[in-house]
């Protein structure tokens, strides 16, 4: 039997109780041992959301890598005139779409640069396109930073963007760009990006029109343990107001080939590491937000496995094609559906294939 003190007690008593923690005890339970945080979340995950753990399959395309940003965290970017940026043709992008449907694939997730070249118009064929042959494949697409930026180009407000991004065909928004939501931070990893509030607008403008998103947080980026506390706040304070995240997802950042780690010496975060921020997660949100995604891509699948017993209840997606974190460093390799369900029936739990809206497509 673990021994908890009762400081640790006090804290685990009152986020499970549903208390939203201020940062400076949120922070002070991120020290708390390891093994009694994920005992905590682990029971608070199978009150919220059961045994039941759910995966979908997807493929992430980037339709381009020019991007005026120059985030020192991505390796990923080409500057726009560079000769090795590229924008995807209409006929490439249903090429990828097709192969991922042949694959089982319920979800195509769009993400790209900052591309002063690109404007609203060519978002809108790609997505009436996809929308027209591929009627049955979600089209999760656009980080609040690209529609922000979009808008930018446009001279036009967030909400006419992504009202002409819906009818367009726009499903749901990924969380992407949030990395940590704290502009001192976000001064030093990417100072031409969105701020913390512009991130918040978009996806508070995004849930007022009925677009569900989910949010996301990359750890290890030079923030301190108090910075990742305000991000997971702040992310329950928009959910408590709008009720539109779908899920939370945490990974690690990944070092190789990128400015940041030259600059700072930063260094990959470890499996540990990770277990514990996805245990906080899941006590911080408390009940604001039900399902907490692991991410294998960045932490392998046997960590991600170990995950699920540390809070999360998703295994994220079987990721067809992934090429951000890869140019940084992960190897990321398609993950089949038969191994994900072999990975969560290990521990005993159920495994099922769900949709981009966390609905059951079908259970192993």
């Amino acid at each position: 039997m673990l021994e908890i003190e009762a400081w640790v007690r006090d804290l685990l008593e009152k986020a499970l109780d549903g208390e939203r923690l201020t940062e400076e005890e949120g922070a002070r339970l991120y020290h708390a041992p390891l093994p009694i945080l994920g005992m905590a979340a682990d029971g608070l995950r199978r009150s919220l959301a059961g045994d039941l753990a759910t995966f979908v399959i997807d493929r992430n395309i980037n339709y381009t890598n020019a991007c005026v940003s120059g985030c020192k965290f991505c390796a990923f970017y080409r500057p726009p005139r560079s000769g090795e940026a590229y924008v995807l043709g209409t006929e490439e992008l249903l090429e990828k779409v097709r192969e991922a449907v042949t694959l089982g694939a319920t979800q195509v997730l769009l993400q790209g640069g900052l591309n002063p070249d690109l404007h609203l118009e060519y978002y809108e064929r790609i997505l009436r396109v996809l929308r027209d042959r591929f009627p049955q494949v979600q089209r999760h697409a656009l980080s609040p930073t690209e529609i922000a930026f979009i808008a930018h180009v446009e001279k036009s407000s967030v909400g006419e963007v992504l009202l002409r991004l819906k009818e367009a065909g726009l499903q749901s928004i990924p969380g992407g760009g949030a990395e940590i939501l704290d502009d001192e931070v976000r001064a030093r990893i990417s100072p031409k990006k969105l701020g913390w509030e512009g991130w918040m607008g978009v996806m508070r403008e995004a849930h007022r029109l009925g677009i569900p998103s989910t949010a996301t947080m990359v750890y290890g980026l030079t923030e301190g343990v108090e910075e990742r506390v305000r991000h997971i706040l702040r992310v329950r304070e928009l959910q408590e107001e709008t009720g539109g995240f779908t899920a939370f997802i945490p990974w690690s950042f990944q070092p190789q080939n990128t400015r940041l780690a030259m600059e700072y010496g930063v260094a990959a975060q470890g499996g540990a590491e990770y277990l514990r921020v996805v245990a906080l997660s899941r006590l911080l949100l408390g009940e604001s937000i039900r399902n907490v995604q692991a991410s294998w891509v960045t932490q392998g699948p046997k960590v991600a496995q170990i995950a699920l017993c540390y809070g999360a209840n998703d295994f994220g997606g079987t990721m067809i094609e992934e090429n951000v974190v890869r140019a940084a460093g992960a190897r990321v390799q398609y993950l089949p559906p038969e191994e994900i369900v072999r990975l969560i029936s290990d521990l005993g739990r159920e495994a099922a294939q769900r949709d981009t809206l966390y609905n059951i497509l079908r259970r192993y």
